[in-house]
């Protein structure tokens, strides 16, 4: 049985064309409220009607144009509409009405993007950009295009306190920042993205609320007293009300502003019953609004929990979501080609971690987690598809989570960074890339604020620096999250791939790679078969002495594996010293073909020409960190 969802929605209610609008809020614990309005340099303040459950409304209370608030009770200070689409002057203002429909959409014959066989890009719309605006983003959509993107990934544009932030410091959900444009600009950069053939998901945040202007708590119990998570209080997804506000939300994204899915950040901070999960509710939503709308709509789970329940379908038992990160995957190519062991990386210093999560998808699948302390995950069915895993090389949090906020590109050599490319998106998974990472940036991605509040400011540096001091990082290289610097710092600079510009032929020789690699991965079908048992995998352990778990490792692909008719390649790869790899040839097999290598030394035995008529195996000899991938079938 589903939890009780009221049909009561939240804000301004918006009619077919209507110039007077209602207005509905949830606030329980007010005993009356009344509606400030602003309009046309006329301020009046109008009781609203109290109705059952803790809801007040008001019948034709709004005009496009309008600036209002709620006065509670004898407080004559105006509060933001929980659910207001607009806020000119900041999260503490007056709302504003937003028109969705006097956007003209030019997307009507989009028929979406589906996530599996798709290449997804992360992007910070602040940092992306000089100008960081959605506007100046548009400008940037053909070099996606080109690079083979199907899918663009916005960080969080819900309204924050301040003029630059990550954005999970967001508080008033149904907006969007105003500095980034507001809601008639990103309406402009979906329709952009749309027209030049790339969906749009959306990051968004349910499990929390940011610092400064989140009022819920002032209107009723949005929050769940007594219980918190990493970044605050919970948020009360059990309570019907609470549950419709977020449902709201999720309605809002697809019918208003037409994206193709979102983000679902750290899902395993929402507290629910398991066996009546908001998740559930939410895929539930979604695959109605698919339906309706005649175009896929994903929603990807960032979940630490490994649990396959996530993305199982609801007819087996799951909730149904479309996909889930898998942070697994990550730490085992970041260990492979870094050598980094430290904290949760260590585990994934196992030889066999890179082959787990290549062929099975989690490495804690029930297995102890020394970072944890205890067994961590499930097995993930081999009926899934492995496109339901969502992976990456380097994300938001992997590289703004570091001390200093720094790339991989600006640690390890362009070959290191040519194999982790061929990794990552060549695997058997959903690959995606963070913004700059094709050409190998060299700007870091460091966490940064804009708190006004002097107070909240010196409260989040001291806490960002005293956590990296506890884990033995010198101060020095922890930049404070408050200085400007540190924001601009982490601006992408487009002169690195500026053919006029010195110095930018490594940034450009990186590019090319990626969009090769891309545009292989489109190619040759093995490389999106989705079946876990097309995918099997073999690797060499390192010298004692190495610094590297790996010596080498292959990555078979295609139904050959399980059948005598069918393709097979082979992604190979050597790590920090030369390797001869053997290739699973049968008797009677083609000679082997190279499909794509990272250097032009990558040599196939015996030659192509003597691969008939000889049985000696077959191998491939590979410099160091070099990879290739090898057409078998």
């Amino acid at each position: 049985m589903s939890a009780a969802v009221t049909s009561a929605r939240h804000g301004v209610l918006d009619g077919a064309g209507a110039r007077d609008r209602a207005v509905r809020v949830w606030a329980p614990r007010a005993s009356v409220v009344r509606l400030h309005r602003e309009r046309d340099g006329l301020i009046e303040r109008l009781a609203m009607d109290a109705q059952p459950g803790g809801w007040f409304a008001l019948e034709q209370a709004l005009r496009v144009g309008d600036r209002y608030g709620f006065l509670l009770d004898d407080d004559e200070h105006p509060l933001p509409d929980p659910a207001s689409r607009r806020q000119p002057d900041g999260v503490h203002g007056l709302s504003a009405v937003d028109d969705p429909a006097s956007h003209e959409w030019r997307d009507q014959h989009w028929t979406g993007r589906q996530l599996a066989g798709s290449v997804i890009y992360e992007l910070h719309l602040g940092t992306f950009t000089p100008d960081g605006t959605l506007d100046a983003a548009i400008g940037r959509l053909d070099h996606l295009v080109e690079l083979g993107i199907d899918l663009v990934e916005l960080l969080p544009v819900n309204g924050f306190n301040g003029t630059h932030n990550w954005g999970y410091d967001g508080v008033l959900w149904h907006t969007v920042h105003e500095g980034y444009g507001g809601p008639a600009a990103y309406r402009r950069f979906v329709d952009a993205c749309h027209a030049r053939g790339l969906g749009v998901v959306q990051d968004v945040v349910y499990n929390h609320l940011g610092p400064s202007g989140n009022y819920l708590p002032r209107f009723g119990p949005y929050l769940r007293d007594g219980s918190a998570n990493t970044w605050g209080d919970s948020v009360a997804v059990d309570t019907p009300e609470v549950r419709r506000f977020i449902l709201d939300n999720l309605a809002m994204w697809f019918d208003d502003f037409h994206v193709d899915g979102l983000r679902l950040d750290a899902v395993h901070a929402l507290v629910d019953d398991p066996d009546d999960h908001i998740l559930e509710a939410m895929a539930v939503e979604t695959d109605a609004r698919s339906a309706r709308l005649r175009r896929p709509l994903s929603l990807i789970a960032e979940s630490d929990m490994n649990d396959p329940r996530l993305i199982l379908p609801r007819e087996a038992g799951g909730y149904g979501l479309t996909a889930q990160w898998s942070d697994d995957h990550h730490h085992a190519m970041h260990v492979a080609v870094s050598g980094e062991t430290a904290g949760y990386y260590a585990d994934f210093a196992d030889p066999g971690a890179l082959v787990k999560t290549s062929t099975r998808g989690f490495f804690h699948d029930g297995t102890f987690s020394s970072f944890r302390e205890r067994d961590h995950g499930a097995p993930i069915p081999p009926e899934v598809p492995f496109w339901r895993l969502v992976t990456c090389a380097q994300n938001h949090d992997q590289i703004g989570n570091r001390a200093a906020g720094d790339r991989l590109s600006q640690t390890l050599t362009d070959d290191q960074l040519a194999v982790l490319a061929v990794l990552n998106l060549t695997s058997a998974s959903t690959p995606m890339l963070f913004m700059g990472e094709e050409w190998g940036a060299q700007t870091p991605w460091q966490f940064f604020t804009s708190h006004p509040e002097p107070e909240l400011g010196k409260a989040t540096a001291e806490g960002r620096l005293a956590e990296f001091v506890k884990m033995g990082w010198d101060e020095s290289v922890v930049p404070n999250p408050q200085d400007p610097g540190t924001f601009t710092r982490s601006r992408l600079d487009w002169a690195e791939i500026d053919p006029d510009h010195e110095g930018t032929a490594r940034h450009r020789r990186l590019l090319t790679l990626h969009r090769d690699l891309i545009a292989l991965r489109k190619a040759v079908p093995e490389l999106t078969d989705p079946r876990f048992v097309h995918a099997a995998s073999a690797s060499g352990p390192a010298t004692a002495a190495a610094d590297y778990p790996l010596a080498w490792f292959r990555l078979d692909r295609g139904a050959a594996l399980t059948a005598g008719a069918g393709g097979l390649v082979s992604v190979c790869v050597a790590f920090a010293e030369p390797a001869t790899i053997a290739l699973p040839v049968d008797p009677g097999d083609e000679s082997p073909r190279l499909l794509f290598s990272t250097t032009s030394d990558a040599r196939l035995a015996p030659p192509a020409e003597e691969a008939l008529a000889t049985d000696t195996p077959a191998t491939i000899t590979l410099g160091p960190w070099s990879a290739a991938v090898v057409r078998l079938r």
